[in-house]
């Protein structure tokens, strides 16, 4: 899969970066698209040897059936994201915002024999305003591969004015683009187009190791080896499914409330986008639904069912008579969290200090499978565990004010973990 170096790398073999046009006009955002887009061989290397789709065009495919296989993958994941979900087409030019009379361009897909470190990838031209994919011929009908890419190119035609050419949204490309992909293969929102195109559901893409095991990772970690950027995709199913009524329309909003220029993260966007409502809130809220998987998402709390009592939840040292320290190495950082299962039953009573400011509060799964939530306001709080019920404790690192991080190049205060202690009652860990 490409990843966003590869993306700049890519991009920068076709021209100069600069920066995306302004937003867009009504008589742009209104116009029609054509049944049929219109085919550009400008966008990459073009060819004479090609094979069409309504929206698509396939260069170097030679099995008509891998062609075939590829076009109705893509017009799938088309119908789902541009007609049923309203995104922006991909064959837009982003750099045609203000275009009264947009031409709709075919995106072109290019099967290659190798591709140096990846399986695929997507670059753009970007005097053009256009991406197009890049796919190793046995991946060609791989959606976790096709559909990650494409939802590469969703991204760039996505502004204005985007995350185009800002150095703080790179690894979150790659976790859009897992969004992407898990949607098109799981979601319900997704199901009337992969029926359109004999599209057959598919498996999640989750990875509880990263997801729950390492939650207390930076929330976008985009560091070499053991980073999360690939992995933290389910923050979008949680905003995407707005369980908590603060971020309808999270995309394209995501993109198009981006400060142009500014190099700020998304996390400075969803602050805009969730006001007055403070968007350490949002994360903590998240964290705690993802203590059983609560996000709207049953193939993932499915999977999570059923893989949870392989999940590293080590995260405290016994203190004696009720106490527990955070172990050094997981403490929280940056907008990361501690999971920690707690056995007992009957009335429990937590309270949490830590000189950095944080967030607690508790999950309790009842027997019914539905999750009730308690916040604890200043690390403090108690719940009634009944027979057949659980409870975990949820701690997020929310400082006061959000970072402007590069996940590429975490920075101290970045990786800066909460030291905290848990004093329990009525329970243990």
């Amino acid at each position: 899969m490409g990843s966003w170096t590869h993306l700049l790398v890519a991009t920068a073999l076709v021209a100069t970066a600069s920066r995306v046009a302004a937003r867009p006009s009504v008589a742009a955002a209104a116009a029609d698209p054509p049944a049929q887009y219109t085919a550009n061989p400008r966008v990459g290397p073009g060819g004479a040897r090609f094979k069409d789709s309504p929206h698509f065009r396939i260069y170097g495919a030679t099995n008509d059936a891998v062609a075939d296989g590829a076009i109705a993958m893509l017009e799938a994941a088309y119908t789902c994201f541009v007609e049923d979900l309203g995104w922006r087409s991909p064959g837009l030019s982003f750099r045609a915002f203000e275009s009264t009379s947009p031409v709709y361009n075919k995106v072109n897909v290019y099967q290659l024999e190798t591709l140096p470190g990846a399986a695929a990838n997507a670059p753009t031209d970007l005097n053009l305003g256009l991406a197009w994919l890049n796919v190793v011929k046995t991946y060609m009908t791989e959606p976790s591969v096709v559909v990650h890419e494409f939802g590469h190119v969703l991204t760039y035609a996505a502004g204005p004015p985007g995350w185009i050419d800002q150095t703080r949204t790179g690894a979150w490309w790659e976790t859009t683009a897992n969004f992407v992909a898990d949607t098109y293969l799981t979601s319900s929102r997704c199901a009337r187009a992969r029926n359109k195109y004999n599209q057959k559901e598919g498996n999640t893409l989750i990875d509880f190791k990263k997801s729950i095991s390492d939650s207390f990772q930076v929330i976008v970690d985009g560091t070499r080896d053991t980073g999360n950027y690939y992995q933290a995709w389910p923050f979008f199913v949680y905003l995407f499914n707005n369980l908590d009524n603060t971020t309808a329309n999270i995309f394209p909003q995501v993109w198009t409330k981006y400060r142009k220029g500014s190099d700020e993260t998304p996390l400075h966007v969803l602050e805009r986008i969730v006001a007055p409502i403070k968007v350490q809130a949002v994360v903590a809220r998240y964290w705690a639904r993802m203590a059983f998987v609560d996000i709207g998402h049953p193939k993932a709390q499915a999977a999570f069912n059923s893989q949870r009592r392989n999940l590293n939840y080590a995260n405290l040292d016994s203190q004696g008579s009720g106490r527990y320290r955070v172990k050094s190495a997981r403490r929280p950082r940056y907008m990361g969290a501690n999971i920690t299962p707690l056995k007992g039953t009957g009335d429990i009573v937590v309270n949490v200090t830590a000189s950095m400011a944080f967030t607690a509060s508790l999950a309790v799964k009842g027997a019914n499978g539905v999750v009730r939530y308690v916040d604890m306001k200043g690390g403090s709080g108690q719940v009634s565990v009944a027979n057949g019920e659980e409870a975990m404790l949820v701690v997020v690192n929310t400082p006061a004010n959000l970072l402007l991080f590069d996940p590429f190049k975490l920075t101290a205060e970045a990786n800066n973990g909460v030291d905290y202690q848990v004093q329990l009652t009525g329970a243990t860990f």
